[in-house]
């Protein structure tokens, strides 16, 4: 019976799989949450320095929170966010990428890493990310919209 010991064999290395990845996936959900972010002062006061528009605090806060939160996605897609508003085009595509590698999926990483493109006058770049946000949210989604939007009036604007 080698199809009995194949799909014996197959149970094993499914379990072994199961048993080595899941706590390494676990970890990994919990480190970009609202709650997680909410409870780290330094983040909060880095987003809140963002919505007053002081990116340089901003910068300060989240740089700080960064030795905690490492993996945390959102910190780093926001310490793009604040760097690109203060003209330092390459510690704002480090956290971009930063923020993709933890999680390819993270829309507003994709949005604002093609805003920094269109600023870095490469639009193809932009408009690959536009792409990726068409593939994980569609053309209604805020994220896709709002990159678009900016792609055209880049277009118009030349």
């Amino acid at each position: 019976m080698k199809d009995t010991g194949e799909k014996n064999m197959n149970k094993l290395l499914l379990s072994l799989v199961l048993v080595c990845f899941t706590p390494l996936a676990a970890a990994n959900a919990g480190m970009t949450t609202p709650a997680a972010n909410n409870q780290n002062a330094d983040f909060v006061a880095g987003k809140q320095a963002i919505d007053r528009k002081d990116w340089k605090a901003a910068v300060e806060s989240l740089s700080k929170a960064e030795k905690s939160m490492p993996s945390n996605a959102d910190l780093h897609n926001f310490l793009g966010y604040a760097y690109r508003h203060l003209d330092d085009l390459d510690n704002s595509f480090r956290h971009y990428k930063e923020a993709l590698r933890l999680d390819p999926r993270h829309r507003g990483a994709h949005e604002y890493i093609g805003q920094a493109y269109l600023k870095a006058k490469q639009p193809e770049k932009a408009a690959e990310h536009l792409a990726e946000l068409e593939k994980l949210c569609g053309k209604g989604c805020e994220e896709y919209k709002d990159l678009a939007k900016a792609i055209t009036n880049y277009g118009k604007a030349k």
